[in-house]
Parts: structure tokens; sequence; C-alpha cells
């Protein structure tokens, strides 16, 4: 440490060395005395190294590579000096100057206070960012160019780039449409009100709009349900029908109203209680009393069972193969592993034979899927015109209307009016499934009733 110190003072007397400040002084640099102290301790150290010097000295030296670029030392005289030959002529002077523009007279062009503040003052240049020059994945962006290149060197295209080549193609061969203004008097007349459809592809609707329309799904060209709006009474249930007619009406009616009774008794049936299945006094201490015997015996028999399967697990643990128990156990796999690939060829060979029975089988098995696709077809033709569960309620089908023989009228004066239009035109959008069956909501009160007396009822009771 002494050593490095010794050197630097060396360098700081140099007479070669030149300083911008006044008060430092080389000789000043150079300390007197000192005083001694044992530096072989640590604490001793920091307390008693003089370092002013030092500082000092690199302190000069970033003021001057601050305000001139480098050390006074090492400049030029050209660069510190400059020969003074006096002020200039005006006319040298004005020679000089180039004519920019019209300018004021009497004022030089000096730039403004604010930008000389502005202006840094150190010949320092700023450190470079190493972060600016930093990209990320950056080494595998060079990967993939350097891959391109080898790409482009052997003449393969990218696909990337050779689908963008085929789109600018296509987009070159098309041409847009140009629409005519709307207050042009010479375009085309269209009638708005004509009953023609338009098609996706409507020249008109491509030349006012510019594009074509969305393509409709074909599915919502199907109609929820094959019945139709209003369905047709049965001829029996005309107010003057033929016997025959009205017969079959009454026989629909009657097979309804027999399925219903029918439903009705297996639900009582189902809910019914036999009155004989009673418990009594015997069959509770049956009950009481079962199972107490067959435990006891088991618990006897339980740790018999016990000590045989202890036994018998004993027995397999202390059991072991032998060398030749293991040798005739693999030999019996191999053996029947070879048997079964001998049975696969065996029936492979023999299956040769049967290509005849096997194109038959293979055409019944068609012929079958051809039926059962058939069937599913006129079921799913069939459920069409069935309602369909659309919420948590079942379409329940209204009743018939039906008139008994004697019930009939003779003419229309005399005819009965039954059911109700609304209710009819409700259950038919029910039934073509454009809306889900629904109760009537029912009134729940949330609020108990209270009843009070009035004074003047009171007086009166």
């Amino acid at each position: 440490m002494a050593s490095s110190r010794r050197l630097r003072r060396m360098a700081a007397s140099q007479p070669g060395f030149l300083t911008l400040k006044p008060s430092s002084d080389p000789t000043d640099l150079v300390g007197g005395r000192r005083k001694r102290v044992n530096k072989n301790k640590k604490k001793n150290w920091n307390k008693f190294s003089d370092i002013t010097d030092v500082e000092e000295f690199l302190e000069d030296v970033r003021h001057q590579e601050r305000t001139t670029g480098g050390l006074l030392s090492e400049k030029s005289d050209d660069g510190l000096f400059f020969v003074d030959l006096g002020q200039a002529d005006k006319a040298e002077q004005k020679a000089a100057e180039p004519d920019e523009g019209k300018k004021r007279k009497g004022k030089s062009t000096r730039p403004l206070r604010i930008d000389l503040i502005l202006q840094g003052d150190s010949c320092i240049p700023p450190p470079k960012d190493v972060l600016a020059y930093q990209k990320p994945n950056a080494k595998k962006l060079r990967r993939i160019a350097q891959k391109a290149e080898q790409l482009a060197a052997k003449g393969v295209v990218p696909r990337a780039q050779k689908k963008l080549l085929n789109r600018r193609l296509a987009d070159r061969t098309v041409k847009k449409a140009v629409t005519e203004a709307n207050n042009n008097p010479n375009r085309d007349y269209y009638d708005m009100w004509a009953q023609e459809s338009k098609s996706p592809a409507d020249p008109w609707y491509v030349l006012q709009t510019g594009k074509e329309q969305v393509k409709r799904p074909e599915k919502l060209n199907q109609k929820p349900s094959a019945l139709p709006a209003v369905e047709v009474i049965a001829p029996g249930g005309s107010y003057n029908p033929d016997f025959l007619s009205h017969q079959a009406l009454l026989q629909e009616a009657h097979e309804v109203e027999v399925k219903k009774k029918k439903q009705e008794d297996k639900l009582e049936k189902q809910l019914a209680v036999n009155r004989e299945d009673k418990a009594t006094a015997e069959t509770a201490l049956r009950e009481e009393v079962e199972g107490l015997i067959e435990d006891e015996e088991d618990e006897e028999t339980s740790p018999n069972k016990e000590d045989e399967e202890a036994s018998g697990a004993a027995i397999t643990v202390t059991e072991k193969k032998t060398e030749r128990q293991r040798k005739k156990e693999k030999a019996e796999k191999r053996k029947e592993q070879q048997q079964l690939s001998v049975k696969r060829q065996t029936v492979q060979q023999q299956q040769l034979f049967q290509l005849r029975s096997i194109k038959a089988a293979i055409k019944q098995q068609e012929q079958q899927t051809k039926k059962r696709w058939s069937k599913r077809k006129e079921k799913q033709e069939a459920q069409k015109a069935q309602p369909r569960r659309l919420g948590k309620l079942k379409f329940q089908a209204p009743d018939l209307e039906v008139q008994l023989r004697d019930e009939l009228a003779g003419s229309l004066r005399q005819l009965k009016p039954e059911g109700s239009i609304l209710k009819d035109r409700f259950k038919s959008l029910q039934k073509r499934n454009l809306i889900e069956p629904r109760e009537r909501a029912k009134f729940r009160r949330k609020l108990k009733v209270k009843y009070v007396e009035k004074r003047a009822f009171k007086e009166i009771t």
C-alpha cells in the first residue's frame, strides 16, 4: 500500500501535470512528515490512512475530462492556444457570412439562453446503453434467419410466403364492384314490394352494399313440427254426423278414457296397503330374537376359521418354488403360446375355404343394417308429428269434444258451443313445439291475513 501511494505522489509531483484549480498545488499533494502508526492492525487502516491527495488528483483529472475532453498535458498547442489577429473588417465579415435569407439588421444569429442551459456541458460521451442493443429471443431469431437463408439458397419458398403470394394474385384478379351513387337518376329501378325473394347472390344487393348476403342455414328452413296449424276435426264431430263416423269418434274417446282408468288403477294398486300385513306381538318378538342364535354359532366357529387362515398363510409363506418347477412352468407357457399360434393359423387357413359363406353373412348383415336404418328413418318421421319435451312439463293432449247420440242437435240453431278457441290455439302452439307446456302460476300469499275488529264493531257487540 505504501508503494502505491508513493507512486501516486510521484505522478502528482511530475512537472508535466497541469491543474485547473488554482488552490491545488502539486507541492501540497506531497505530504509532510507522517505519524508512525502500526498498519498491521485492520482498525488503523481507515483511521490513519490519508487519501485526500489521491481524491484531489482524481477529481482534477475528471474535471479536465469534462471540460476539455482529456488531460491538458496531452493536448497540442493548437488545441490550447489561438492567434489573435484583431477584429475583422465589415466587408470581409459580410463576405464570409452566407445569405441564408432576410435577417433583421443589427441582430446576430445566436442561440437562445434556454437552449444553452439545456445543452450538455460535459465533453465525455454518454455510456453505451447495453439494453438498447439487446433483443428478446435474439439467438432463436438468428437461427430462424439462418435457416431461411439456407432454404432461399436452395430455392425453397416457405409456406407462409407461398400463401401470401397466392392471396395477392387472387386479390389482383378479383375486381371490386363499383357502387353507384343513390342520387344518380340513371340507376336501375328496384321494386322493394315485389314478391320475389332475394337470393344470396342478388346483384342489386351486391351493388348497393358491396358484399354478399349471409347464407341462411338449412336447419332454419325446417319447421319444428310437421303438424298443420289448424287441424280439422274428425267427421264424427259434426253437428249432424252419420252413424259410423260418430261411432268411430265415440270409440276413440272410449279408448282414451280406458287408458286413463288403467293408469289410475295402477297407481292405486302401487299405493294400496294390505290390511292383513299388520304387526302382532308374535312377529315383533320374532324380529327382536332374530339373529341372536346364529351370531353365537358364528362367534364359536370364527376362531377356528382364523386359525386355519393363519396356518394357510404360514404354509404359503414357507413354500418356495424350486428351479425345476419354474423351468417346467416356463416350458408349459411356451407350449401354450405355440399351440395358440398354430390354432390361429389353422383358423385363418380354414377361412379361405369359407369365403362364400362369409360373403353371404356380410350381405345379410348389410340388409339388416338397411332395414334398421329405414325403421329409424320412419321413427324419426313419426316423431316429427309428435310434441317434444321442451320444458319440465310434458304435453297433455286436450280432451276430445264428443257428444252422445241423444245430445246431437239437428240444426245449427240448436247447436250448443263447446270448448274455447283460445285454449285450442294455445294447445296447438304447444303441440307444434312453438312454446313449452305451461301451468297457470298459483297465487301464494307471502304474509298471513290478520283480522282486526274495529272500534265501532266492538261497541256494538
